[in-house]
């Protein structure tokens, strides 16, 4: 498999995985019946928790993205190897200090992923 279509599989796997954390915080602080119905008043998820739900949101919402241009890159035969793990290393990084509350980290982070997408888009054309 490409270097590309492996970051991409690592980065689905990331968007797999992020919404445990906030999932599970659920489950510890309000219970499991409680997470698994539909209270009118929910209780309100801890700060970390609530930071991990917009790191996956986040994720959710620059997969599609990701995913488009390295398979427009593979099926054109355009190395996005560089691009690809910029990508996947920023969103780790991101996704890691975003839930930890690191404020000017997460947006260079985001930005350094936005710039493999980037670096990828150019390189297709």
């Amino acid at each position: 498999m490409d270097t590309e279509l492996t970051y991409l599989a690592w980065s689905a796997f990331l968007c797999i995985v992020l919404w445990l954390p906030y999932v599970l915080e659920r489950v510890q602080s309000q219970g499991l019946v409680t997470t698994l119905n539909y209270p009118e008043r929910p209780p309100t998820p801890a700060a970390w928790a609530q930071r991990a739900h917009r790191a996956h949101l986040n994720m959710v919402e620059n997969l599609p993205a990701f995913a488009v241009l390295v398979i427009i890159a593979h099926l054109t035969d355009v190395n996005a190897a560089t691009g690809a793990a910029l990508f996947f290393w920023a969103r780790l990084l991101h996704a890691v200090v975003h839930i930890m509350g690191i404020p000017y980290i997460r947006t260079l982070a985001f930005a350094a992923s936005w710039i493999g997408m980037l670096i990828i888009f150019f390189s297709v054309l």
